[in-house]
């Protein structure tokens, strides 16, 4: 037995710098075919907490051990309540409950197309709603810069001198 925990041993074979860029292509390949399959099912009864042990939820969906901590992993930011991926085992019992909103948004800043374009969230969101969360989203990583003030310019306080003139006198 390792003295890694799950989670590290899985991010050791997900990120390992020794695999060829084929080596990792094909890990990861695997890996969002059977991650898509799993979304297909949760997505498919939205409000139904799913629960179990890492092993059992392992074998619920037909996958690895590894691969469940890997999906355990995706997901964890998106449950309504975080499962403690950093310390768990094999008979570590864990929740898929998930907050539908912050799914579909972290689905989106992945940029996972392949699991935000689903036809199970048809029914969970209407199209309006699916665009509003989608460019929330895309939204939310945009940094703008408020204009600054030009000396020369009219002062923010309405009082009709120049910003230098006024509050920007002693800045």
């Amino acid at each position: 037995m390792s003295d890694k925990s799950l989670l590290e041993q899985w991010r050791d074979m997900a990120y390992d710098q020794k695999k060829t860029r084929e080596q990792l292509k094909s890990l990861w390949d695997a890996y969002f075919e059977v991650e898509k399959g799993v979304y297909e099912q949760l997505l498919a009864e939205p409000d139904t907490e799913v629960k179990g042990s890492v092993k059992e939820l392992a074998e619920k969906y037909g996958m690895d051990v590894m691969t469940m901590v890997g999906f355990l992993d995706g997901i964890n930011d998106s449950l309504k309540e975080a499962n403690p991926i950093e310390t768990m085992e094999e008979d570590t019992v864990v929740s898929l409950a998930f907050d539908k909103e912050k799914l579909y948004k972290n689905m989106v800043d992945a940029r996972a197309e392949w699991l935000y374009e689903l036809p199970q969230w048809n029914s969970i969101f209407d199209e309006e709603t699916r665009k509003r969360l989608f460019l929330e989203q895309r939204k939310s990583g945009t940094i703008r810069k408020e204009k600054k003030i030009g000396r020369n310019d009219p002062c923010p306080c309405g009082s009709g001198k120049k910003y230098k003139k006024c509050c920007g006198r002693n800045a």
